[in-house]
């Protein structure tokens, strides 16, 4: 029989293929499989060109996607057959610029079992390096200056390489073959320790912040995206320093767990309570902080979250906090390392000036980096996990439009749990989380993270699209740079991002429910109800309007929307205000007063009516109190529907607020009421919607349903009345998702 005539074919292979060691392991593919070529990166894309036999080629082309490495997620672009290769091997050659570039721009990763078994083995050149990595760990997009992601493009650029790294870095076989952020302790970065009697650089920096720790010091600790605050989780007086020098006296403070067991969570068990789910989801690469129920019988303190039954906790993702927690030997602190609400803080210096009153010490480390990524939060709701906040090692996220933009355009969100979104034809890119907006050091973030992305993937937009309310700073920020300005209503914003994820083109009833954001008629909407899809929306229901007396400040005080209910209702209710006569006379003119359907609000005004709160430390903390404290059996209060001339419908409250004020109930039997109640009123307006304007499925989204009690007594309620119900899962539900949501909004109707 004739040998086979060999052949050759060209690849184009695009997704994520950078940083990930997709070259190396083409190259031994090639090798298996006696192929002739070459493999080399574009900026984005992976350009393959191999000869052989045509059964070996199909073989290399199926092991492309069925073998890649498991950080890659490689997508074929195209293949065709060309003229023979003039080669006598197969080789990776230098970089290259696309003209048509498709980047795909990777997060960072967790240290990878390989990594850390070289880490903990004393034989080995790196043992206890804090710094180890490979082409499946380490640092990518905040180390990344430039593309295409090399070495030199790079902030391990001024890191030359040792004879050993360097030979590691160039043998296509090695593991560490192109890992940019490759060192050892002769040629990488160190650590450096600072505290007011001390500097201490090298191996001894590591020891000397472990018994800062230990001796109950707070110490701000430089990661991979930015630093943290650590201290001892078991010692109550640093944790209450903490809160009291951050200014930060209820926040749920996150948790650091030592890696222990054969999975990990053998300390985490102890003290938490853990299904296959969130054990998986703890362990996941992304390595989220993870919302977990305290189990009965946990030494955690009760200043972690003060008031609620759930913390955040996480695993070690880098080798600096493996070996840390290692060390330690039980769980601690582990909060941004920045001035409440504003994005974490990265550079030595300035950490070392603005967190000077809340640490006692640093450990800093000299590998630059190039933009801030907090940690990820997610939480099981419905059996699936949420994303909360898009942050280290899920972000950027990359999302596949339905649809081709008409132009390039840039979404800058919200005001509050600011992200940004870039997007061009059908891709489309969340930036990590940013923050609120109030600060200047947040307003730099957030112009630097906007720039970053444009310059990396090589997008320059031509139009921005922003939230309708003209006072946020985004939307100011917007309006000043001269391009093309589209306003999209906060409430459209959460429904279309909701709908981009579960399908577009579906007709939704979407519940929309926050705080407060600007409406169509001019009020303050976040108890709406949205009928149809992206680009067409129509308000269908929501809950009866209420004047909220001093507008913005009921965010943060409670008390002010319960009085607003009962004053509403015809209740007298004393207040806080030094003058309780006249803050009624000023809301019953409608002074400061605004109106607003905030589903939001009224968690507020019942966690302060069951004496919950007054005055809140951070925003939504009324709502997480009242999930927090609902147990026991109770019965839902049926809330009236009323319909108006335009067919909108209203759910009444009032019946609720009388429930609420009934001192003959326990308090968590109310609050279990409440949420039984507003889960009974989402399908009863669903039911009558439906039978007006018929509809695919219902969404629920915006801040509300962050909440799990409610979430899961909504969809449980609207599956038992016959109605597909969906919660967001890729974005997060709360502002978190807004850029998204405004970039879809654009794509269906001026995109």
């Amino acid at each position: 029989m004739p040998k086979p005539m060999p052949e050759a074919r060209r690849w184009l292979v695009t997704g994520r293929v950078q940083g990930v060691g997709f070259r190396p392991f083409v190259y031994r593919l090639a090798q298996r499989l006696e192929l002739l070529g070459r493999v080399q990166n574009l900026a984005g894309q992976v350009l393959i060109e191999a000869e052989g036999k045509p059964s070996s080629l199909d073989a290399f082309a199926a092991a492309l996607l069925a073998e890649a490495p498991p950080l890659a997620r490689p997508h074929i672009l195209s293949v065709e057959k060309i003229s023979a290769l003039a080669l006598d091997h197969f080789e990776i050659v230098p970089s290259a610029v696309s003209a048509d570039a498709q980047i795909h721009l990777p997060p960072d990763y967790f240290l990878c079992e390989d990594c850390r078994r070289e880490m903990l083995s004393p034989e080995d050149r790196r043992y206890r390096y804090p710094f180890i990595n490979c082409t499946q760990c380490g640092p990518r997009y905040t180390l990344i200056t430039r593309l295409p992601y090399d070495r030199p493009n790079t902030t391990m650029a001024g890191f030359e390489l040792c004879p050993a790294c360097r030979a590691e870095y160039e043998d296509p076989r090695d593991r560490r073959f192109h890992a940019e952020p490759i060192a050892c302790p002769q040629c990488g970065p160190q650590l450096g320790f600072v505290a007011a009697d001390a500097r201490i650089d090298g191996a001894a920096a590591l020891q000397a912040c472990i018994s800062a720790l230990q001796h109950g010091d707070i110490v701000a600790v430089k990661g991979v995206g930015g630093y943290h605050l650590m201290c001892d989780a078991t010692n109550n007086e640093a944790i209450a320093h903490l809160r009291a020098s951050k200014n930060r006296p209820h926040k749920p403070l996150a948790l650091m767990f030592p890696w222990r067991g054969a999975d990990g969570c053998e300390l985490v068990r102890e003290e938490l309570e853990l299904d296959s789910q969130t054990q998986a989801l703890l362990c996941d690469p992304v390595r989220p902080i993870v919302l977990l129920r305290r189990r009965a019988g946990s030494t955690l303190s009760g200043l972690i979250a003060p008031g609620l039954h759930e913390v955040g906790a996480m695993l070690p993702y880098s080798p600096l906090h493996h070996l840390l927690l290692d060390s330690l030997g039980k769980p601690v602190i582990a909060t941004s390392g920045n001035v409440s609400g504003e994005p974490v803080l990265t550079d030595n210096a300035a950490a070392e000036i603005r967190l000077a009153k809340v640490a006692q010490a640093f450990l800093h480390h000299n590998r630059p980096i190039a933009r801030p990524a907090d940690d990820t939060v997610m939480r099981v709701i419905a059996g699936k996990a949420r994303l909360l906040r898009a942050g280290r090692g899920i972000a950027p996220l990359e999302i596949e439009l339905p649809r081709a933009l008409t132009r390039p355009l840039l979404a800058v969100g919200g005001h509050t749990k600011n992200t940004i979104a870039l997007g061009w034809g059908q891709r489309a890119v969340v930036s990590p989380h940013i923050g609120d907006l109030d600060a200047p050091r947040s307003l730099e973030v957030f112009e630097q993270v906007i720039a970053d992305l444009q310059q990396l993937y090589g997008i320059k937009p031509e139009a921005i699209v922003c939230d309708a309310h003209s006072h946020y700073a985004s939307s100011r920020w917007a309006k000043s740079q001269g391009l093309p300005l589209l306003r999209v209503y906060h409430h459209h914003a959460h429904a279309s991002a909701l709908a981009l994820e579960h399908d577009a083109e579906k007709t939704w009833l979407t519940f929309a429910w926050d705080g407060v954001g600007l409406g169509e008629d001019g009020s303050l909407w976040g108890g709406e109800a949205l009928h149809g899809r992206p680009g067409a929306w129509r308000r269908v229901a929501r809950m009866r309007p209420f004047k909220l007396p001093g507008g913005e400040r009921a965010g943060r005080e409670p008390w002010r929307s319960a009085a607003a209910l009962c004053w509403e209702s015809g209740l007298d209710r004393d207040t806080p205000a030094a003058d309780n006569a006249l803050l009624k006379s000023a809301w019953e003119r409608g002074l400061n007063s605004p109106t607003t359907t905030a589903a939001g609000r009224l968690f507020d005004g019942a966690a302060s009516l069951l004496g919950l709160l007054d005055t809140a430390s951070f925003e939504g903390q009324g709502g997480m109190m009242l999930e927090s404290v609902a147990s026991g059996d109770a019965e839902a209060v049926a809330l009236p529907l009323l319909e108006d001339a335009d067919g909108l419908f209203t759910a009444d409250w009032q019946p609720l607020l009388l429930a609420m004020l009934r001192a003959d109930l326990p308090v968590a039997q109310r609050a279990m009421q409440f949420h039984l109640s507003l889960a009974h009123t989402i399908v009863e307006q669903a039911r009558c919607i439906h039978a007006r304007a018929p509809f695919d499925a219902v969404g629920l989204t915006g801040g509300v349903f962050q909440n799990r009690l409610l979430a899961e007594l909504a969809l449980a309620q609207l599956a038992a009345a016959g109605f597909a119900a969906y919660l967001p899962e890729r974005l997060p539900c709360n502002d978190g998702g807004i850029a998204m949501g405004q970039l879809v909004e654009a794509l269906y109707s001026n995109g």
